[in-house]
């Protein structure tokens, strides 16, 4: 495989599928970006110096193209860093350790560190995924976190809800809204969001919504909604996490 400035990587491990459905219908193929062997950066970590970092743009908003950087260059220095953490049960996705999450500047209550352990048998934790929209929280961290935005955007038009979006709200007709903040408290590394990151448009009708689920499964999910905007700076050299705000320029 070769890359922009004739960067290249040899003996790449690919492989072709002959009926393919779902989400990807039409892509020219997917590049794997996990911890397990078959993935790119396993393959090409030593000629990469096991470093990357993607930066994806807002898919609706604009017009530029998000980006990847291969090698030392991947890592910026307004990251904010976070370590690593291991799953000896499955070791293709990345972990990390989210303490807590604040709304509106305060700490929300009934959301603990205790709430997104990754236990001795592998089950539960917090993984960063570019594959995944959505940020899906276990249940009762989500609903702590979505009370918790409701009062704060108590004044606010509420829409019925949409899809799997049980928060909504009718803007239509305002050309300025103020809502909450919204940081994620990873150990090392506090993320603030912009507001574009967790309240998005769902119609052209000025319906927006609270880009957050829960899910009933242990195993929580940081999504590419959450992520967009930030480079997200994966050193696996120093078995670490980066994220850089306003990272897409």
């Amino acid at each position: 495989m070769t890359f922009r400035r004739r960067a290249s990587v040899p003996r790449v491990a690919l492989g072709c599928g002959h009926d393919n459905e779902g989400l990807f219908v039409g892509a020219a193929g997917l590049l794997g970006l996990g911890r397990g062997m078959l993935s790119f950066p396993t393959q090409a970590g030593a000629r990469f110096n096991n470093k990357f970092s993607y930066c994806l743009v807002d898919r609706a908003a604009s017009s530029k193209p998000s980006s990847m950087v291969f090698g030392d260059l991947a890592v910026s220095r307004a990251a904010r860093f976070t370590p690593l953490l291991k799953n000896p049960k499955l070791d293709t996705f990345y972990y990390v350790e989210l303490l807590g999450i604040s709304v509106g500047g305060v700490l929300v209550r009934g959301i603990s560190a205790s709430l997104f352990r990754l236990d001795r048998t592998g089950n539960g934790g917090v993984i960063i995924d570019s594959g995944t929209s959505v940020t899906r929280l276990t249940r009762p961290a989500y609903e702590a976190l979505r009370d918790a935005f409701r009062v704060g955007a108590a004044r606010l038009k509420r829409a019925p809800e949409y899809s799997l979006f049980d928060t909504c709200f009718d803007l239509s007709g305002m050309t300025q809204v103020k809502v909450p903040t919204v940081v994620l408290h990873f150990r090392g590394a506090d993320v603030s969001l912009p507001a574009g990151n967790y309240l998005i448009p769902v119609d052209d009708k000025g319906t927006y919504c609270f880009a957050f689920a829960g899910t009933m499964s242990g195993l929580s999910i940081i999504g590419n909604i959450q992520q967009q905007g930030f480079r997200v700076v994966f050193d696996l050299a120093g078995s670490r996490i980066g994220f850089a705000p306003r990272g897409c320029a």
